[in-house]
């Protein structure tokens, strides 16, 4: 447990610090224009990995259709955006769009959880990868989000200045929940059924039902981001949210390590942000990239790196500890 709360100070540390320096230098007009554009997917990125990392993590099972929940909450959610549009101010306008697409999305999460979760291993990623397909499918088949040609998000287009503090919130609110899950009881029996799914049942844990909660949550948080993602648009196409998306979130979340929360946050801005900034390496781009690649895999299974990560987070907790004790012990000389 300890170990716990040093690795969620971390993290809540490496988040403040990442929109802390990122949000001041764009709101004061210093950021530039090629991060600046990137920033919306990065944190998009951030949930959606730390929201698969629950299914892949923690619960041990192989999902590949997160593109495809990511993608159902987008276009719902943005048919309700621009249909809100006139109607409501911009924050309450984003607040239900958010809602609607991880509402969405968290229901196709339950339609297809709940034949496909009772397969395992290679079987549960092949049916969740072509029941992502489907979804990319009849999105791309439907008139009423464009077809083909995608939707004209052009009514609702926002810069990144405005879908930032939407998407900050919607990191910390992910972040927080994976790790009140982790920490609980439910948590703890998600994980024994990742260990030994047998022994799980053998005392009673109702295997099908947890499984099922995980994907939905998972595909809630997708969807939400992906209405944040949407936004940031002026015109999406299901059509680019294929298989190879699902593998991308998926890299992140192996690169960062199961499980690790932090590990999620750092893989998808390092991975997100890594080809972009190389650009101007041409021939070299794809063998830096390659080569980052493996020193993330081997920094985050190192013993030395994560034994000082604890140590820095072991002091600033004590250092709260000790500035409340010295508060009260105050307030009682009062």
């Amino acid at each position: 447990m300890k170990k716990n709360t040093y690795s969620n100070i971390f993290t809540f540390l490496a988040l403040f610090a990442f929109f802390g320096i990122t949000g001041g230098m764009l709101y004061t007009g210093n950021l530039g224009r090629q991060f600046t554009n990137m920033l919306i997917p990065i944190s998009m990125y951030i949930v959606l990995a730390v929201s698969l990392n629950l299914v892949v993590g923690l619960l041990g099972e192989l999902s590949l259709g997160h593109a495809g929940f990511m993608s159902a909450g987008l276009f719902s959610g943005c048919l309700v955006s621009i249909a809100l549009n006139e109607v409501l101010p911009d924050p309450l306008r984003m607040l239900i769009s958010i809602t609607v697409g991880g509402l969405v999305a968290a229901v196709f999460g339950f339609i297809v959880g709940l034949p496909t979760l009772r397969l395992r291993g290679d079987y549960l990623a092949i049916t969740t990868l072509a029941c992502g397909e489907i979804i990319k499918t009849v999105i791309t088949n439907l008139k009423i989000t464009g077809g083909a040609r995608g939707l004209d998000t052009g009514a609702v287009y926002s810069s990144t200045k405005t879908l930032l503090p939407y998407a900050i919130v919607l990191v910390f609110l992910t972040v927080i929940v994976m790790m009140n899950i982790k920490n609980s009881a439910q948590g703890r029996a998600i994980m024994a059924i990742r260990d030994n799914r047998i022994a799980a049942e053998s005392i009673g844990i109702n295997v099908t039902r947890y499984k099922l909660a995980v994907f939905v949550i998972a595909a809630f948080f997708a969807g939400a981001a992906g209405v944040i993602y949407g936004h940031c648009f002026a015109n999406i196409k299901a059509a680019s949210f294929d298989y190879n998306v699902s593998i991308e979130i998926l890299v992140i979340v192996v690169l960062g390590g199961m499980g690790n929360i932090f590990g999620s946050v750092a893989a998808a801005i390092i991975l997100r942000a890594l080809p972009e900034l190389l650009r101007g390496f041409e021939s070299y781009r794809m063998l830096v990239y390659a080569i980052v690649l493996i020193l993330v895999m081997v920094l985050s299974s190192n013993k030395k790196i994560q034994s000082f990560r604890y140590m820095i987070t072991g002091k600033i907790k004590k250092k709260l500890r000790e500035r409340k004790a010295a508060a009260k012990k105050e307030k009682e000389d009062k």
